[in-house]
């Protein structure tokens, strides 16, 4: 599991960050974003959607965080 902090930053820079990363990224590898933006969930979604990774929310702390996982085209829900 891979980690980007992007808490702090606003949008588009968490998009920036996770797209970046995930580029580095097998198949199946999971990419955890920490943002407190709060258009990152819905941008990382559509995102998500249009490549074919999965996306999970949930709220942690005063953030969200954002699990993708690299072409895995089923949600998973939490």
């Amino acid at each position: 599991m891979t980690t980007v902090d992007a808490r702090g930053l606003a949008c588009p820079l968490p998009l920036t960050l996770a797209r970046r990363k995930m580029g580095e990224l097998e198949d199946g590898d999971v990419l955890v974003v920490l943002a407190t933006d709060p258009e990152a969930p819905i941008d990382l979604a559509a995102w998500a959607a249009d490549e074919g990774h999965a996306f999970a929310e949930r709220e942690a702390g005063g953030w969200a965080e954002l699990t993708l996982t690299k072409g895995g085209r089923t949600s998973m829900e939490q």
